[in-house]
């Protein structure tokens, strides 16, 4: 089923399976005519631990890499085959002294060649583990939707949903603190909810601003390198300054009477002492200044914040569906009752997190088979 996704979770499972049924080999080899040899069994074992490792990043990359949706069912119809072989061979196992008082010599051939079928099997899990390096698929990684970093721009990437509110609320604290000398403004929410979206369109909007720069932070806070960044962000030149003291003194010197609008988006650390240090240079500006910061963490804005926080809250379902929708392409599936049925069920999952529902609207864009749209709505991701 090309297209299809392939659940993680589920295809861990099932290899915990095989892995059980390997556990009787005893029993396995004394049915067959022909030992499944250890060796073919310590590799079929390595192999499938080699697999299993990478299955969660690859859940997450086969969302917008076809070549790695396509090594999950490969990997997933070599894992049926290993455990249909097991199967069959522990269903004779049960009926071991029949088999051997009445089994023709036929069938005995018949179980050589299982054995043969076996080691092709386990050659294909094998080359399929090789090829997880070419793919760039990683042990370990936490991939799911909502908390992969990613770095980010301030470039707006379509429509915004259902946040009127929240973009009203934004401008307002703006503008209330226009006399204020320095206003830093978090927006809160679990990952995946928006706050980067809503950051890019306020960034998008503001006027008024000598200055303005996007600095994407992420979990390591280096008050150095972010420093730096800014610099880089507001000159749009390279920065060659090394030490902290020269890279402060010459964002002092930049931002010295200016009025500035700053986004830190995706901000990890609530290390009190760090953001002090971080936030000295900014004080020299002119009134009205502001740095709106994205976090998913409240203690990090009870940190940083000199006005209320800003918390946003889980995408309506309807407004999720418009946004689904919109990447889908869904009104050129000609308004089909069966995919919308399919394509609000998927939105339902989502949990009213926009980037999760983004994601699988562009991956299901132009597909007008419900076995895809099954497919996903079914998957782990």
């Amino acid at each position: 089923m090309a297209g299809a996704l392939v659940g993680g979770a589920f295809l861990s499972g099932f290899i915990n399976v095989v892995f059980d049924r390997l556990l009787t080999m005893d029993t396995v080899n004394r049915v067959l005519g022909k030992k499944l040899g250890p060796g073919l069994v310590e590799r079929l074992k390595i192999s499938l631990h080699a697999a299993e490792a990478v299955l969660d990043d690859a859940e997450y990359k086969q969302l917008g890499d076809d070549s790695v949706r396509d090594w999950l069912n490969s990997l997933r119809d070599a894992v049926y085959d290993a455990d249909d072989f097991l199967d069959a061979v522990l269903t004779k196992a049960a009926t071991q002294k029949e088999v051997r008082s009445l089994l023709p010599s036929f069938f005995l051939n018949r179980h050589r060649k299982m054995v043969d079928n076996m080691e092709g099997v386990v050659s294909r899990i094998e080359f399929l583990v090789r090829q997880k390096d070419i793919l760039g698929l990683q042990k370990n990684k936490d991939n799911n939707l909502s908390s992969s970093w990613r770095e980010t721009t301030c470039l707006m990437e379509g429509n915004i949903y259902g946040r009127e509110d929240d973009q009203q609320a934004l401008i307002k604290t703006i503008n209330d603190n226009s006399e204020s000398q320095l206003s830093v403004i978090p927006i809160v929410g679990m990952g995946g909810v928006g706050k980067t979206t809503l950051a890019k369109w306020t960034y998008s909007v503001v006027e008024g601003f000598d200055l303005k720069a996007w600095v994407c932070i992420s979990e390591t806070f280096d008050v150095a390198e972010i420093t730096k960044k800014t610099i880089e962000e507001i000159t749009k030149n390279s920065c060659t300054l090394g030490s902290l003291n020269l890279l402060q003194n010459k964002l002092q010197e930049i931002l010295s009477g200016k009025k500035f609008f700053f986004v830190l988006d995706d901000v990890w650390s609530e290390d009190a002492d760090k953001w002090k240090q971080f936030i000295a240079p900014f004080h020299c500006g002119a009134k009205g200044s502001s740095i709106l910061l994205t976090t998913r963490m409240k203690e990090v804005a009870s940190v940083v914040q000199t006005c209320p926080a800003h918390f946003l809250n889980e995408l309506l379902e309807e407004y999720c569906w418009l946004l689904f929708a919109a990447n889908a392409c869904f009104p050129e599936s000609n308004g089909n009752p069966t995919l919308e049925g399919i394509g609000r069920k998927i939105v339902k999952k989502c949990k009213g997190l926009p980037l999760a529902v983004e994601t699988l609207g562009r991956l299901l864009r132009g597909k007008d088979d419900a076995k895809e749209w099954n497919a996903v709505l079914r998957s782990d991701i």
